[in-house]
């Protein structure tokens, strides 16, 4: 319902977006969102994504793909070393999933919203 009211008067660019996507998050304690920056054809990514699927009820996996016009700061910052992940909106790994970092970040946030409610 939010997101109808903040798209409806313009088109955020992604950054905001995802910023209004990680304070929603935030504010309904939903799950945290992990973005996985990818392209077509990324085999490491593919990989990436099936070590995950364990975790998977513990998070959003958002991804975006860095070749997309729209995406062309990500690809700059990332052509060479996708995949890249990023835990709401801050930056947590590249290159291979470290799931050791993974459940530490997620167990830190979960610990988090357990307080807060």
């Amino acid at each position: 319902m939010y997101l109808h009211y903040f798209t409806k008067f313009s088109k955020p660019s992604k950054p905001i977006l995802e910023c209004f996507l990680r304070r929603m998050s935030l504010f309904k304690k939903d799950l945290p969102i992990l973005t996985l920056f990818t392209k077509d054809s990324c085999t490491l990514c593919e990989e990436a994504k099936e070590v995950l699927e364990p975790y998977r009820h513990r998070f959003i996996l958002q991804e975006v793909d860095i070749t997309d016009p729209e995406n062309s700061v990500w690809f700059e910052r990332y052509k060479y070393d996708i995949p890249v992940f990023h835990l709401n909106g801050q930056f947590l790994m590249m290159h291979r999933v470290n799931l050791k970092m993974l459940e530490r970040r997620l167990a830190r946030l979960e610990q988090e919203s357990n307080q807060m409610s």
